[in-house]
């Protein structure tokens, strides 16, 4: 299939000279080459790639004899990593697979000098394009380029079968949605089987989340993933909320949307009232209540998080927003309890905390106005507390558990750290006590109520 001459100086200039370089030397060498991939699907969406990926009908061992730099990646797959100048190219060729056994990787592979057989075993339609831009050809069997003019995610071939080869497809279904702002066809929706996505690591599932979160429209990719039941599976803490309260899903997907990207903050904001379902009372006016969710989102969290075996320091700053989002937003606090806060929270994550709190106002919608400026003044203090203080977390101290031992004395236990932090509380009140000499004098003058604790 030819595209219009108008469109390839658009498509031309977007395509780098390494690129260029690559399929050049392919092409004078007898064999054939084309993008594939994300790349033409983007190029043709006007978009830069991210990722360039080579197709050919030369075997892995020629094309490692056509570049003198190349590094074994999957061979076995069909896969030779090119490195031209400071850029790696994975150049793969064209294959047919067998079943997917495993539910990741094929338990057969043929080599084909057929681009059309490659295509076959793509996910959806609009990644089954060939693109030459030397030759100026595209190679389209399954009508992706238009399904890239109808907005369309639709599977290649019988859905069902797609997604069982890699039930992992099943969320990129919705991933594609999300970042492309696309509808998925309802054909390929009900080739979904959710409880396959069982088979999937936790690691696959959170990456594959996290783009889903970060996408330009994460809405679309969550309420299909609800409407799908795989939401459900992955995460079980959702099952009460979809039952029970779907306005509070609502919340939660629209303050993932109102929140700035970044992984973490966009996991906290879905996270964030997850525990609302299990703590809802109504009082005696009749006034829902939800006292303690955050601490019960905080436990659902973690046990998620664990699961999906997230980075210690990812895990931390999640369960930190989700356990601290109802922190008091009050500019009228006093600097010790600002301290305090900045202390539990961390220099690094409070401005993050202020995001998410502005966030949840935007996503809980009614008239925000007085609270957004309450937020911006609140924000302010901190700035302006930061900018001077030296004093704000237990680690700020001048004094440090083994000096405390050795002064009291105390053994080693939580007794330590409960003397620690009762200095801390003390010292938030007026930074200038932080000095060894006077919080030892605090020690001996409750020397006898610590020996107590």
């Amino acid at each position: 299939m030819l595209i219009r001459w108008r469109r390839w100086p658009r498509i031309r200039r977007r395509i780098p000279a390494v690129v260029w370089a690559a399929l050049h030397r392919l092409q004078s060498n007898g064999y054939q080459a084309y993008l594939v991939g994300g790349a033409p699907r983007d190029l043709l969406l006007g978009r830069t790639p991210q990722d360039w990926d080579l197709a050919t009908d030369a075997r892995p061992e020629q094309v490692k004899a056509v570049f003198p730099r190349t590094v074994a990646l999957g061979e076995k797959f069909g896969t030779v990593v090119v490195l031209l100048d400071d850029t790696q190219l994975e150049v793969t060729t064209f294959r047919r697979e067998g079943e997917y056994s495993d539910g990741r990787r094929p338990d057969w592979v043929a080599f084909t000098p057929s681009v059309q057989d490659d295509l076959a075993r793509r996910d959806f339609t609009i990644n089954a394009i060939a693109l030459d831009p030397l030759g100026e050809k595209l190679i389209d069997p399954y009508n992706g380029v238009g399904a890239l003019r109808r907005r369309l995610v639709q599977a290649v071939g019988e859905p069902r079968r797609r997604f069982r080869e890699d039930p992992l497809r099943m969320l990129r279904f919705y991933r594609f949605q999300a970042i492309l702002g696309f509808r998925g066809a309802a054909g390929t929706e009900q080739g979904i089987e959710a409880e396959a996505i069982r088979k999937v690591s936790g690691e696959r599932l959170r990456d594959e989340l996290t783009k889903i979160l970060l996408a330009p429209a994460p809405a679309r990719g969550l309420e299909g993933l609800a409407r799908s039941g795989l939401l459900t599976v992955m995460i079980p803490a959702f099952k009460p909320v979809l039952a029970e309260d779907p306005a509070l899903f609502r919340h939660l997907v629209a303050t993932v949307e109102a929140v700035k990207p970044g992984a973490e903050l966009r996991w906290a904001a879905f996270l964030h009232d997850l525990g609302k379902t299990t703590t809802r009372r109504v009082d005696a006016r009749g006034r829902v209540r939800y006292y303690g969710h955050e601490e019960v989102s905080l436990e659902l969290a973690a046990s998620l998080l664990e699961r999906f075996r997230f980075s210690n320091a990812a895990r931390q700053k999640i369960m930190t927003l989700v356990r601290w989002h109802m922190f008091a937003a009050d500019p009228m606090l006093t600097d010790a309890a600002l301290r305090r806060l900045v202390g539990k929270v961390g220099r690094e994550h409070i401005f993050d905390l202020l995001e998410l709190r502005r966030a949840d106002l935007v996503a809980s919608g009614g008239p925000t106005d007085r609270a957004r400026e309450s937020l911006t003044l609140f924000a302010r203090r901190i700035q302006a507390l930061l900018a001077g203080e030296t004093v704000l977390t237990r680690k700020d101290l001048a004094i440090n558990g083994h000096e405390v031992m050795a002064f009291l004395p105390l053994p080693p236990g939580p007794e330590v750290g409960a003397v620690l932090d009762e200095i801390f509380q003390w010292v938030t009140e007026d930074p200038s006590r932080n000095r060894k000499d006077r919080i030892l004098s605090y020690l001996e003058k409750n020397r006898s109520r610590f020996l107590q604790l």
